[in-house]
């Protein structure tokens, strides 16, 4: 009897533990997630390396990050298109940025065009390619040479001296219309898969006052000055609101997201904020409502920059997480991290050790609605980061992962591929699309599984492929030839996947 009862037990206990390891595989490599990485252009933060390269040094320079981003597993390239007022992409409105060429409003060599390059080079990887702009920044030191064609001359009324940089001033009606002219230019002629804002909208706070006193006194709006704050928050929601609409009725399936500074607000200020005590909060100090713009739909998805370790005393890694994971509104969550962080002598200890990323992103992982995260930034994973590079590669990121589709978003459903074949170690096929439209840049997922066992398409260690082509060619593998079923799916740019064709065999 106590056998039996041990026996049982133990039987039980196996399959508990069964069942447990087959959902953390599903945590540790979900089949959709998304994997971005900023690559700054600010000073030369990621690239090109140093202003005045060549054409072709420069095109060789982003292949090499794209390719090395591309073997760690990631899927999406956050590019950074307009660090001030300047633009990395041939422009009627701005001038080529000073970051390109060392002098502002001189193009690059050969007619060269860094946003197409990056968008063709990553689309060519698989990789969705994130239009990164900063809204009302136009100079990081006042003293710096704009081009002599700025807009900024044209109305220098629009610009404001803080902090010895130079912003547009966000209370100027015309001034966030100009912005508005922009991202739409650049959403009509360009492929994006994206636009990308990211913490700064009003500029961080000094012991200055911002010096809005003007636009305040000619378009407050009937906000008495007791409430400019709120007349701050509205000017930039009227921004956002217009973007939403303007980037939608453009090209629907192009998302809009943003990346703030990692606290909405501290919940000693409102009871709906988060149990933190940041010096800086977006509400309060950046007058960037984010939880207002998830709420009302305004933007697609959000990438808090939670850049604190675990464990931190005012921040907490994972108490942020939760509070953003309560608050996504059913909008794209992924979370902003920190390898600029890692080793490199930092005096915070939890960012020497080699568990810190791994470890949130296993954390991460556990959350409902956290479904991916970027990384600031790209020049540091080229550096020492105490082996997380080999994490992502050989377990973190070891399978590949799509870009979480966006329901609310246009569908244009695929349809399964037709006419299969088989000839050898070669499946060919064909699109089931009739015709092929702008929302579609249709792609394949390809599945494979030895006849006999079990095949589940959500589970991502059946998918061996993801490609633009329609055939792919599959390795001998190594002792004796056994019989494989080959799946194929169509997915849409958004990732909405079509049915599965029926099993072909091949031998391998």
């Amino acid at each position: 009897m106590c056998v039996f009862i041990k026996t049982r037990s133990f039987i039980v206990i196996i399959f508990a533990l069964l069942a447990f390891i087959k959902i953390d595989a599903q945590v540790l490599s979900p089949k959709y997630e998304f994997r971005g990485v900023w690559v700054a252009t600010v000073n030369n933060i990621d690239w090109p390396s140093k202003p005045g390269l060549s054409a072709e040094i420069m095109k060789a320079e982003a292949i090499q990050i794209l390719d090395m981003h591309k073997d760690q597993g990631m899927n999406a390239i956050i590019f950074q298109v307009r660090p001030s007022a300047d633009a990395f992409y041939h422009s009627e409105l701005e001038p080529w940025s000073r970051y390109l060429t060392g002098v502002p409003g001189k193009a690059p060599d050969s007619s060269f065009d860094p946003l197409q390059f990056w968008i063709q080079e990553s689309h060519k990887r698989g990789m969705e390619l994130h239009a990164w702009m900063n809204p009302f920044r136009l100079a990081l030191n006042a003293s710096q040479p704009l081009a002599g064609d700025h807009i900024a001359f044209r109305n220098p009324d629009w610009v404001i001296r803080y902090d010895n940089k130079l912003f547009f001033d966000p209370g100027i009606p015309a001034a966030r219309e100009h912005f508005v002219m922009v991202v739409t230019d650049v959403v009509r002629r360009y492929d994006i898969d994206a636009i990308h804002f990211d913490d700064y909208f009003y500029p961080y706070p000094t012991k200055e006052t911002f010096p809005d006193h003007q636009s305040f006194v000619r378009y407050n709006r009937a906000f008495s000055p007791e409430l400019k704050d709120h007349w701050r928050r509205e000017n930039v929601d009227i921004m956002i609101k217009t973007l939403s609409d303007t980037i939608k009725a453009i090209k629907p399936w192009v998302k809009f997201g943003i990346s703030p500074f990692g606290v909405w607000r501290n919940r000693a200020s409102d009871p709906e904020g988060s149990d933190t005590r940041a010096g800086v909060t977006n509400y309060d100090d950046l007058f960037a409502d984010i939880r207002k713009w998830l709420r009302e739909g305004w933007i697609d998805y959000v990438i808090p920059q939670i850049y604190w370790e675990m464990g931190h005393t005012a921040a907490d890694f994972e108490t942020l997480v939760r509070w953003w994971n309560r608050n996504a509104y059913g909008k794209g969550l992924y979370i902003g991290q920190a390898p600029y962080k890692v080793g490199g002598g930092s005096t915070i200890a939890a960012w020497n050790q080699p568990r810190q990323l791994p470890g949130q992103i296993d954390l991460l992982r556990k959350f409902d609605r956290v479904t991916g995260s970027a990384y600031f930034s790209s020049i540091h994973f080229k550096r020492d980061l105490l082996g997380f590079q080999d994490s992502l590669k050989t377990r973190i990121y070891r399978l590949p992962a799509l870009i979480p589709p966006m329901p609310w978003l246009p569908v244009n459903q695929p349809h399964t591929p037709i006419k299969v074949k088989v000839s050898g170690r070669k499946v060919q096929w064909q699109s089931g699309n009739s015709a092929s439209t702008a929302i579609d840049r249709e792609k394949y997922l390809i599945y494979l599984n030895e006849v006999g066992r079990p095949f589940d398409s959500h589970d991502p260690t059946f998918i061996v492929q993801y490609t633009h082509l329609k055939a792919v060619q599959f390795n001998r593998k190594s002792g004796k030839k056994k019989d494989y079923e080959v799946r194929i799916s169509a997915l849409d740019r958004l990732n909405n996947e079509s049915s599965l064709t029926e099993p072909v065999i091949i031998k391998l």
